[in-house]
């Protein structure tokens, strides 16, 4: 049986050396080593050993497999190091050629806008102040002097969930809590009066609109809102032409228009002059020389009263405009539905511009 370990040793490892892939030492080694392989057939005839013999051809037989499997181990690195070194070389990497350039975004014109707006109002004192979206009827209509079955919901129509839910069709109703939540807070500190408000409220907003160039069932807005004592309808306009001259421009001039809302009287539509011909009149304004940027007015005492503030003491002004508009006006785009169609193309329109 020695001899037959022997010779085996020598027959595996001269097959060993001309074996050229992986697969075929693989191969090799199930036919040496195996569960079936020739040194377990050897290993099958040891019972026919003496006692004496059995010790020594069974350490014969662990010299015999070690060898092999040292054999087969380095003749197995070498073939993985190889074909390592041949995967290397074929995704090697030149780095001589210039870098691809990395696409980057741009921020949203609307996004942008909000931010530029905020950072005004921020600079003449204002807070920002943020609400839901889903409202109650009353925050949203009753708070603000519009009751049930009044024909100026009308201009507001919008999607209710509930008849006391729906998404606001403005942020009007963050300036409803605020002040309620103003006189709460002075009546629980004893307070004669509540505090003074100054805060812009930026937000999404949704009305049944016609979705045409210019409207959208969702847009976004800002409404202004400041209440305290002695304010009068110069420090509206103040405040809107200091507004209108950072977002449009210097040159820009402001005009009030006797109009319409329910939560503000006297109301006014705000117009601006044409930034496509700068007052003179062109097809942009219609040959006016304007272009109607907001709407705005004097606080109505119902609105004061029903907030817990003593409109024979105080009064304010509330302003509101569409982020949408004022960006088409802006940036000269001429269709609003250009900002929610993901259009990549249209995002880099504004990477130079912001």
């Amino acid at each position: 049986m020695r001899e037959q370990l022997y010779s085996l040793k020598e027959q595996a490892l001269t097959d060993l050396q001309p074996q050229d892939s992986l697969q075929a030492i693989n191969d090799w080694k199930v036919k040496y080593l195996g569960k079936k392989g020739e040194l377990t057939a050897i290993l099958r005839g040891m019972g026919a050993l003496s006692a004496e013999e059995r010790p020594v051809v069974g350490q014969l037989v662990n010299d015999v497999r070690d060898a092999l499997e040292l054999a087969y181990g380095e003749k197995e690195a070498e073939f993985k190091k190889a074909e390592r070194n041949k995967r290397l070389a074929e995704e090697a990497i030149d780095v001589s050629l210039p870098g691809r350039a990395i696409s980057v975004g741009s921020e949203h014109p609307l996004n942008q806008l909000i931010r530029d707006i905020e950072d005004i109002f921020l600079g003449l004192g204002f807070t920002v102040v943020e609400g839901p979206e889903v409202e109650y009827d009353y925050f949203n209509f009753e708070a603000m002097n519009v009751p049930k079955n009044h024909p100026a919901r009308d201009m507001q129509d919008t999607f209710y969930i509930t008849e006391e839910l729906l998404m606001r069709t403005q942020t009007s109703p963050v300036q409803a809590r605020v002040m309620g939540a103003k006189s709460a807070e002075a009546r629980a500190n004893g307070q004669e009066h509540p505090d003074p408000i100054r805060i812009i409220s930026p937000g999404r907003v949704y009305r049944r609109d016609d979705d045409d160039a210019t409207h959208s069932h969702a847009f976004m807005q800002i409404e202004g809102l400041v209440v305290d004592r002695n304010i009068r309808m110069s420090d509206l306009k103040g405040t809107l032409l200091t507004f209108a001259r950072q977002i449009f421009g210097e040159s820009v001039q402001v005009r009030l228009r006797p109009s319409y809302f329910p939560f503000t009287e006297p109301s006014t539509e705000v117009d601006a002059t044409c930034h496509n011909c700068g007052g003179t009149g062109c097809r942009t304004c219609k040959g006016t020389g304007w272009i109607e940027i907001l709407g705005a007015g004097m606080v109505h005492p119902s609105v004061l009263e029903l907030a817990g503030y003593d409109p024979t003491v105080f009064s304010g002004f509330a302003f509101g405009m569409g982020v949408e508009r004022t960006a088409m006006r802006r940036y000269g785009i001429e269709d609003i539905r250009g900002f929610y169609q993901n259009d990549v193309r249209l995002m880099q329109n504004f990477k130079s511009r912001m």
